[in-house]
């Protein structure tokens, strides 16, 4: 295995709107830790992994809402120095140990759903993602306590720095002297092949995606409400793993996904499906619980050549002067009906 590298995704289990950041931050060390220990070289995190999936909630007290964001400005410096967090990266960095994670990101003009790529023998920031496709509404639908709201466009701007890849410059040495191409998606990201095939047209070998995925919430479905909860438990679990499996395949590339899973406050479940996914599609190693677990497996990343220089080679398949009607527009157009 010439580009070899032993991976992780990082799930984590209910984290409650009651739950202490100190007590998450232990969780988390603890999973850094267990993935040191086994020789693992990058760790990839759930989405908003500090906190419980607040968006969920509808929210009117300003002050318990700001708790859910670390202030990240230029006078702060890097969340990676923030003082709620900083204990969790200090400790990969004393790991030697790359992290992917995300967060809630207050840049006091505006609210991100964030998620970062640090360096393991630096402790620097090599890249920052801000989540593109926001799902959901800006006004909940319903106020009883005991519904799934979906309220990331009241609580997050949509991300703004497009869906740029960077080379982790941290994993060089593992990898015969030539960094992994990485890029980076959040939950609702991987649903969409946009992102995908603009990461697979600047090479990406490693593609990491936290989530949040509700595993019942009928409310927000439409349709069918009287779903049962293990058909809709089903259906999420297999759409996940349909959109990781085909994208991955289609653009050739590996896939690390972390779940933040369980039964958050006893009525919010959110499927698991922590798992790690190789350039043909298979899925190579994945979450056995609903609870914090490590999902390891080695990788090597010359796997990519095939697609890449045969399958999906495209540079020499591709038609994108026929593709224009993908950017031209946000919506459907359907042609005339005559």
């Amino acid at each position: 295995m010439a580009r070899a590298l032993k991976v992780a995704a990082a799930q984590v289990g209910p984290v409650h709107r009651s739950t202490s950041r100190a007590e998450v931050l232990a969780r988390l060390i603890k999973l850094v830790e267990g993935a040191a220990s086994q020789g693992v070289q990058l760790v990839v995190f759930p989405e908003t992994t500090f906190t419980t999936f607040f968006p969920r909630y509808y929210i009117t007290d300003d002050k318990e809402l700001a708790n859910y964001y670390e202030y990240e400005t230029e006078e702060t410096g890097p969340v990676t120095e923030t003082k709620n967090v900083k204990e969790f990266f200090d400790h990969a960095k004393a790991l030697c140990v790359d992290v992917q994670v995300g967060y809630g990101e207050d840049t006091g003009k505006g609210r991100y759903n964030t998620a970062v790529y640090v360096s393991g023998a630096t402790g620097k920031v090599l890249n920052k993602y801000r989540k593109v496709h926001l799902p959901g509404s800006t006004e909940p639908f319903d106020l009883e306590p005991t519904t799934t709201n979906q309220l990331e466009k009241r609580y997050f701007l949509p991300g703004n720095f497009g869906f740029q890849a960077f080379r982790a410059s941290s994993l060089k040495e593992h990898c015969g002297g030539t960094s992994p191409i990485v890029g980076q998606l959040i939950c609702n990201d991987r649903r969409w092949a946009e992102g995908w095939r603009c990461y697979g047209l600047q090479g990406v070998e490693i593609l990491c995606c936290g989530y949040n995925t509700t595993a019942y919430a009928p409310q927000l479905w439409g349709g069918d409400q009287n779903i049962s909860r293990e058909k809709a438990y089903e259906e999420a679990m297999f759409h996940h793993k349909l959109v990781v499996q085909a994208h991955a395949y289609t653009n050739s590339m590996f896939c690390i996904t972390a779940a933040r899973a369980g039964n958050d406050d006893g009525r919010h479940p959110l499927i698991p499906g922590s798992m790690i996914v190789d350039p043909e599609g298979h899925i190579v190693a994945e979450s056995k619980t609903e609870d914090d677990e490590l999902v390891i497996a080695v990788i090597d990343l010359d796997d990519c050549k095939q697609g890449k220089e045969r399958t999906f080679n495209l540079g020499k398949h591709r038609r994108p002067e026929l593709y224009g009607r993908l950017v031209e527009g946000g919506g459907v157009q359907p042609p005339p009906d005559e």
